[in-house]
């Protein structure tokens, strides 16, 4: 077994029409999967479609487009904290409100929003929403969505199943996994009422101080990514839900968040072709429903300085023209920053629409946002053809996903859909071939029941994501006293103060061994301090980095380093099996790891891993 210090190389009214079911069922009148994009899949039927275009209003046109948010765990009887914030933000009581008022044609579910209580209050929640929506003149199903990438982003958490991140996904490498994965969370989602996903993550992460992608993305290998972007999009639509490749043209080499800030990517066209465009490529090739624009500027493709969101070039020349791709375009969120720098809100979703986008996600004000386009429209800027077209593609996908036949689900379903025992147990074992062993000098690892029995865990309590239990302290010496250890938690915190870090070095000198959870380490950092101060007391130390793998190169005294690539309770679950013994390792590294002394030098290259 080598050395950790050991430079390795890098590798490189329409209501009459639709059929008010009630099953939950994914299959179409012709036994055949809405979302199914293999040879023969059924097609939308484009002359019903245009006959319901035709008949719609100009403001119902105008609201189809809007995706939107909105506060409450009932479609008609929200909290009164939910009426009030939805009164201040949107100026409506409820979901019901919402759609009478502005005719939206999406609705998208968040935590903070309060959509997601528990997976039956989702369905009955959907099921309002669509009620409300089809009791309409000329009434149209919602298409309703959610961000549930699994790992650190999540807006379903438990009793639901929770897969590893992608980048975790990313380190099993397994086209497979990422298929199993997408049909199950597909189905799962489709028996809440959820029919769109924005997930998978297409950007190829090769920015290691990239702040919001991440782990979020399969890793820094193009290839590699988007093969697992192809089997997660393959496996959503097998069941019936839209998967969405997001963020296009590439939001992975960026040192800025673009919820707060206008990054910039300096990639030429060849490296774009190279690197960024071909996860979203396989995500075409694979049938993908949706795609999400990204608020970046992108010189190498449009030397505006608008955003990619407003960018017609980036759009409608490269994604529709270059790429070929004729599904369904959604905005990121337009309350963010990234898409506001430039102009005001007013302009913001008529650039959009005018660019090539076809769903306007979340506007900061929908009655600023929705009178803008409304306005457009009527001022010749925008012309109801180019309404229809959107509006034609965004039908197309609700008709694919059976929604114009089908828009309710049954209620009874949930508990026999989601988070059921073979899909949890499934999710486990994805996740035991993602965990990864970046050191292990001496053989440390696995801990020995035995020679090791009495564990100390302490480390970072991130947030927990996902609605998951936590704190991952917790999580990791909960499972390993099941595995037949005596261990305990003592959380330290992200930034640990001199007393906690004496505290916990205190503790570890009466334990066999300690397990430290790490979150993005930086040099110097409390977290860094913590790990050597206990390291210096002789016993023995096992990190486990709970977020970004990169951690490694700042702890360069540990004996025994694994990556974990997230702090949900089955990628912390299957760490611990790891450090048990009770599995092998088997994760590789989808990214480098840089030296922490020489950024240019590689530590790890990508498809570094260690077993036993």
């Amino acid at each position: 077994m080598s050395s950790r210090r050991t430079v390795l190389t890098a590798t490189a009214g329409v209501t009459a029409g639709l059929a008010v079911g009630t099953g939950a069922s994914a299959l179409g009148s012709d036994g055949k999967n809405p979302g199914d994009k293999r040879p023969g899949a059924k097609r939308p039927d484009d002359k019903r479609l245009r006959a319901i275009v035709s008949r719609m209003t100009i403001e119902e046109k105008v609201g189809q487009l809007f995706v939107m948010r909105v506060y409450g765990h009932s479609a008609t009887d929200p909290d009164q904290a939910d009426i009030d914030a939805n009164l201040k933000e949107i100026g409506v009581r409820t979901a019901a409100e919402l759609i009478a008022k502005y005719r939206v044609g999406g609705i998208i579910y968040f935590t903070w929003t309060h959509n997601t209580r528990d997976p039956r209050q989702i369905a009955e929640l959907s099921n309002g929403i669509q009620r409300a929506s089809l009791t309409q003149p000329r009434g149209l199903p919602v298409l309703i969505s959610t961000d549930q990438e699994h790992g650190a982003v999540c807006r379903i958490g438990k009793p639901a199943t929770l897969f590893p991140g992608a980048m975790a996904m990313g380190a099993g490498g397994s086209p497979a996994d990422a298929r199993t994965l997408g049909r199950i969370s597909g189905a799962e989602l489709r028996a809440m009422g959820i029919r769109q996903d924005y997930s998978p993550d297409a950007d190829v992460n090769v920015n290691p101080a990239n702040p919001i992608i991440g782990v979020r993305s399969f890793g820094a290998g193009p290839e590699a990514a988007g093969a697992l972007v192809a089997a997660e999009v393959q496996g959503y639509q097998e069941a019936g839900v839209a998967a969405t490749a997001k963020h296009f043209p590439g939001h992975g080499d960026t040192a800025v968040d673009s919820h707060t800030g206008f990054p910039v990517i300096t990639h030429s066209r060849e490296l774009w072709e190279k690197l960024d465009a071909v996860p979203f490529r396989a995500a075409i090739e694979a049938g993908i429903d949706s795609v999400m624009t990204a608020h970046i500027q992108f010189p190498a493709l449009d030397g505006s300085g608008d955003p990619a969101t407003l960018s017609h070039p980036v759009l409608t020349g490269i994604l529709r023209g270059e790429l070929g791709y004729d599904g369904v375009v959604v905005t990121d969120s337009l309350g963010m920053e990234g898409v506001r720098t430039k102009y005001g809100d007013d302009r913001v979703p008529v650039l959009a629409l005018k660019a090539g986008a076809d769903q306007l996600l979340d506007p900061p004000t929908l009655d600023v946002a929705w009178n803008a386009v409304l306005k457009a429209v009527r001022d010749g800027e925008l012309t109801e053809a180019r309404l229809d077209e959107s509006i034609l593609r965004i039908l197309r996908l609700k008709s694919r996903l059976g929604l114009l036949d089908r828009p309710y689900v049954d209620t009874k379903d949930v508990g026999r859909v989601v988070g059921t025992a073979r899909h949890l147990a499934a999710a486990d074992r994805i996740a035991e071939r993602t965990t990864t062993l970046l050191v292990n000098e001496g053989g440390l690892l696995p801990l020995s029941r035995r020679t090791h029995r009495t564990v100390l865990v302490v480390g970072a309590d991130p947030d927990s994501p996902s609605g998951t239990t936590g704190p991952p302290t917790g999580v990791l010496a909960a499972a390993l006293t099941e595995l037949g250890f005596t261990a305990t938690a003592l959380p330290t915190g992200t930034a640990p103060s001199p007393a906690t870090v004496d505290q916990a070095v205190a503790a570890a000198r009466s334990a066999d061994a300690v397990v430290v959870g790490t979150y993005n380490v930086t040099a110097g950092s409390g977290q860094q301090r913590l790990v050597e101060r206990l390291v210096a007391t002789g016993v023995p130390v096992v990190a486990v980095a709970v977020r970004n793998p990169y951690d490694v190169a700042q702890l360069p005294s540990v004996k025994a380093c694994l990556a974990a690539y997230s702090w949900t309770d089955v990628e912390l679950r299957a760490a611990a099996r790891v450090i048990a013994g009770e599995v092998a390792p088997r994760g590789r590294l989808p990214v480098p790891v840089q030296r922490a002394d020489d950024p240019a030098r590689v530590l790890y290259p990508i498809g570094h891993g260690l077993t036993y």
